[in-house]
């Protein structure tokens, strides 16, 4: 059952997200922003959806096993970021307790 407290706060998140993703989006060169939950789940994306489909199980995986890495070599440690830079394409990774907020970008704009 749905409480009116509990969907006005699905509400308010949502519209969070929202303002957050048109504020990544209107940096020069981003291409893409994506927020999912832990497992790989898209919550929320600007890529068509094969693309968000493919980032978001690659990347969720990644993130995973990224974190496991800095847990292993820190027990007092967590990933707080993860940026994965190519010649094309730069795809920057913030986790979060629930959440997992990826941005993809042309680092080559902003050199323009």
């Amino acid at each position: 059952m749905i409480t009116m407290a509990s969907q006005e706060a699905t509400t308010a998140i949502t519209a969070e997200m929202e303002e957050t993703i048109a504020r990544i989006s209107s940096h020069k060169g981003v291409e893409g922003v994506m927020i999912m939950n832990r497992e790989g789940a898209i919550i929320q994306s600007t890529l068509d959806e094969d693309r968000a489909k493919t980032h978001s199980a690659a990347l969720s995986e990644l993130t995973a096993k990224a974190s496991q890495i800095v847990g292993l070599l820190n027990p007092y440690d967590e990933l707080t970021f993860l940026r994965i830079r190519s010649k094309q394409r730069e795809i920057m990774v913030s986790p979060d307790k629930g959440f997992i907020l990826v941005v993809l970008q042309n680092p080559h704009i902003s050199e323009e």
